[in-house]
């Protein structure tokens, strides 16, 4: 869930097409393992992912046209949609569309999804400062003022320096909701 909706979108221009990387594991703050889905979709402009519960209530990532995005947009996709699985999230009311509520629920899942490339991957924050970069065009292209780029960038790249682990983020995040 990602911008002002319930979906996570990033341009990709052209018609080039990437491979799709496989996903992380997540398991959601209640000890299930979060499924992956791919969908396609013809007339998609963007990559997109959604988290939520399926028709059998099984906790899944929605991943949308994820060949139209690199390698590292598709990772911070893929970690955020996570991360709201594993702050409960899915399992919340769903708050008003740009409310500050909704608004601190993406960030967190920025943040986590930020905290796990860094500590996951070999080369993590060049991968962060990659997707920043898809980031920043593709909000753009949608019409989003450069201060709410400049605002999730900077929240990005603070989770970035921060001397916790995902795990402990998460850990306080759950603790504060009283969900652990």
């Amino acid at each position: 869930m990602m911008f002002f909706t319930n979906w996570t979108a990033w341009a990709q221009d052209g018609l080039v097409q990437f491979e799709i990387v496989t996903p992380p594991v997540c398991v959601n703050n209640k000890g299930e393992t979060v499924q992956f889905v791919k969908k396609l979709s013809q007339k998609a402009a963007f990559s997109a992912g959604m988290a939520k519960r399926n028709k059998k209530g099984v906790p899944t990532v929605y991943r949308f046209s994820y060949e139209k995005s690199p390698k590292a947009m598709q990772r911070f996709i893929d970690f955020h949609e996570c991360a709201h699985h594993q702050t409960g999230d899915v399992d919340r009311p769903i708050p008003p569309q740009n409310s500050p509520l909704q608004m601190m629920n993406e960030s967190i899942a920025d943040c986590i999804a930020t905290l796990r490339i860094r500590d996951e991957h070999k080369s993590g924050e060049a991968l962060i400062l990659d997707a920043l970069l898809e980031l920043k065009k593709t909000m753009s292209s949608l019409g989003f003022p450069a201060s709410s780029f400049n605002s999730r960038k900077s929240n990005i790249i603070n989770c970035l320096k921060k001397e916790v682990s995902a795990e402990t983020f998460i850990y306080s995040v759950l603790k504060h909701r009283k969900l652990n």
